[in-house]
């Protein structure tokens, strides 16, 4: 969180603080990204320790944790070790009894700076040796120095520190001191960002007392309120932006109503559905209607899992579209998706007399021409393809309905050039089938709606997942035969990991020799990144079309193959997956009525949190309940990636854990929205203020088009 203050201070060079000077100033920044006043405030301490209770050394024992004492230095000399190396000694006494204090480091510079008789504050580990009580490398305050201690006898935060800033000084110890100096020169600049009325509801201190006690906190319960107080203002500022952001949208992106429900729905709903919709479904596909009713942008992201049927519902809802004279797009990551995906809707379409084309790269120049003419002329009612749906060249005649699949896959300027091919504004939807736990979803996608499809459609069979070493491989694999002999096929999944590509790649094409020896005398595919697209393609549909059995691949077929009779999935060191990824690769099996299997193959060296994820996914079939545990052991910024992430830098606030304060944050957040949306009154002189410049910095984030 930014923006201290708008006084001008916070803007200062750090070079000019006192202490830090040109050579600091340029590792701060280089190390720490700290350029100004305002970017040191905010590096907060990333541990505190409790340093208030001073002990006595008579009621030490050497068992004890670090501990904090007061009194004075009476020896301090050189002394030559065993080794012929020195070490530097001294002894500590509070009155109560004597410390033997050891330093085998800096010995020149520590024996010039203390003087026998000062008085000393020092914390550390103390041990018994040889009979006698010791502590080695004290962190030491000069109390007679400095009064004002603040390396000891309090609770001390420790900062973020590498070797080079360590060297110039800039060790927690380092930082201490110059966060000291900081807020003595600039604390009364600290400007509030809440107003009265709001602080006073949610229980909040100031803003000036939560960044001076973040800092230096007199005791656990103020370092708590500071905490509390920095966590609510970073959610209440993001959601406020996607409150607002909403609002104006709803006023500004004017799309055409979608007023009727037609023949092409009422045909296909009454006389061509393959099967009864789920009760998600249905659900779905009412909000989607009230939605399109309106005569603004519907903005709705629909989440459901693999399987779930969420292709049924955007087809539903392209067949309103047409019953209101519009045209559709369907925009998806890959070829191979988008393939997937025309041949689905073509089949259905075909059925009311509605015209689809497929636009991908690849195509040659004549097929090319006859689709965008198509598309151009409105003879196209269903336009599927890949980003290639978003060149120039690529004109509608009547754009109304924009449906982008997988849509974290894209960029928010790619979906949202999409939107620029109608006039007014089409209506958006999102589909994803990797399961967003609830309280990311909220946060994330707070300027559209969300709806979940959570069903699955009758007659799925639940997929059996089994975990095992590398020891049960020849069972693992007899079991694969079997499946093969009795007509079924499996894919082999090896991960891949962008710093390892090549080694990836090599155990992949490994992996496919061992198969191709193992499983003769059926055929064995690859598909891998390295491979061109058409020949990822003609290996996709040779295994499509049961010429090949087995298909082994790194994660390109994560998301999108729809292969029936494929009813094992084999993963290879399968903890070096997230589970939402898992989750996705499960999702390709199942897919025809036979019973269906994944099977994790964990790597020789399995970590805690490796288990915890191997486990979870034999235990549950659950999509939205694996990516809460996902969240939980990876953290927003991995699970969601950071290039996609959609979330600006939370600096103390933590969405798995602050869930009810991110809860209370949007609430008032949205509150204020509706109330103010220009955050005009003048109570709101200050969060406007704050907002502002906050609006300014993070406006590219948080949305979903």
């Amino acid at each position: 969180m930014q923006a201290a203050s708008t006084h001008s201070i916070w803007q200062k060079d750090i070079m000019y603080l006192k202490k830090v000077g040109p050579k600091r100033a340029e590792a701060l920044w280089e190390a720490c990204r700290i350029k100004t006043y305002e970017d040191l405030l905010h590096y907060y301490p990333r541990k505190y320790v409790d340093r208030s209770r001073v002990a006595k050394i008579t009621e030490l024992d050497g068992s004890e944790p670090s501990v904090s004492l007061v009194g004075k230095l009476t020896r301090l000399e050189l002394v030559k070790t065993k080794r012929g190396k020195n070490r530097l000694a001294g002894t500590f006494t509070d009155g109560s009894g004597f410390l033997e204090l050891t330093w085998f480091q800096g010995i020149k510079w520590i024996q010039q700076s203390l003087k026998v008789g000062e008085e000393l504050a020092i914390f550390g580990k103390v041990n018994r040796y040889g009979g006698s009580l010791q502590m080695t490398h004290p962190e030491i305050d000069r109390l007679s120095q400095n009064s004002e201690t603040r390396h000891t006898g309090q609770i001390v935060p420790f900062y973020a520190s590498n070797e080079k800033l360590s060297r110039l000084g800039l060790d927690s110890r380092g930082f201490r001191t110059l966060m000291a100096q900081l807020l003595q020169e600039a604390r009364n600049m600290i400007a509030e960002t809440l107003n009265p009325q709001l602080m006073q509801e949610q229980g909040l201190v100031s803003r000036a007392l939560a960044l001076q006690a973040i800092h230096f906190p007199q005791n656990f319960g103020q370092l708590r309120q500071a905490k509390d107080r920095l966590k609510f203002e970073e959610f209440f500022f993001f959601e406020l932006m996607l409150a607002l952001r909403r609002m104006h949208a709803r006023v500004q992106n004017q799309a055409p109503p979608f007023g009727q429900i037609g023949e092409h729905f009422h045909q296909f709903f009454e006389e061509h559905m393959p099967f009864e919709l789920t009760g998600a479904q249905k659900r779905v596909l009412k909000e989607i209607r009230k939605d399109l009713a309106q005569p603004v942008q519907m903005n709705r992201l629909i989440q459901g899992d693999v399987g779930s049927g969420k292709t049924m519902v955007a087809f539903m809802s392209m067949l309103m579209a047409k019953d209101n004279g519009y045209q559709c797009a369907l925009m998806a990551p890959t070829a191979i998706l988008a393939t997937q995906h025309y041949k689905k809707l073509t089949r259905m379409a075909e059925k009311v007399g509605m015209t689809t084309t497929l636009l991908v790269g690849g195509q040659k120049k004549k097929e090319r021409t006859q689709v965008l003419e198509s598309i151009a002329s409105g003879e196209t009612d269903i336009a599927i393809g890949t980003h290639a749906l978003i060149e120039d060249t690529v004109q509608f005649e009547k754009l109304g309905l924009v449906i982008v699949d997988e849509q974290h896959k894209f960029g928010v300027k790619q979906r949202a050039r999409l939107w620029s091919k109608a006039n007014p504004f089409p209506h958006n939807m999102v589909m994803t089938a990797t399961p967003i736990p609830r309280t990311l979803a909220m946060t994330l996608y707070g300027d559209v709606d969300v709806s979940v499809i959570d069903e699955l459609p009758p007659g799925r069979q639940p997929i059996q997942t089994m975990v095992h070493r590398e020891s049960k491989r020849l069972e693992v694999f007899g079991f694969i035969r079997r499946e093969i002999e009795a007509g079924r096929q499996a894919y082999v999944v090896y991960p891949l990991v962008e710093e390892s590509e090549k080694l990836d790649y090599l155990a992949a094409v490994k992996g496919f020799e061992l198969l191709e020896r193992h499983f003769q005398p059926f055929r064995v595919g690859i598909v891998h990144g390295k491979m061109k697209p058409d020949d990822k393609e003609i290996e996709m549909q040779r295994f499509v079309k049961n010429e090949t059995q087995i298909l082994v691949s790194t994660t390109v077929i994560e998301v999108g193959v729809d292969v029936p009779n494929a009813t094992i999935m084999l993963i290879e060191n399968a903890e070096r997956f997230g589970l939402s990824q898992l989750h996705q690769l499960r999702g390709r099996v199942g897919r025809g009525g036979g019973k269906s299997y994944c099977v994790l193959m964990a790597g020789k060296k399995l970590s805690e949190e490796g288990k915890i994820r191997l486990k979870a996914m034999k235990e549950s079939t659950d999509g939205f309940n694996l990516s809460e545990i996902d969240l939980k052991l990876r953290g927003p910024g991995d699970f969601l990636g950071t290039r996609q992430s959609g979330l600006p830098e939370f600096r103390v606030a933590n969405l798995v854990d602050d869930q009810e304060i991110l809860k209370r944050a949007r609430d008032a957040a949205f509150d204020l929205a509706e109330k103010d949306p220009d955050l005009s009154a003048p109570e709101q002189a200050a969060i406007r203020r704050f907002y502002v410049q906050y609006a300014r910095k993070n406006g590219k984030l948080g949305t979903v088009a």
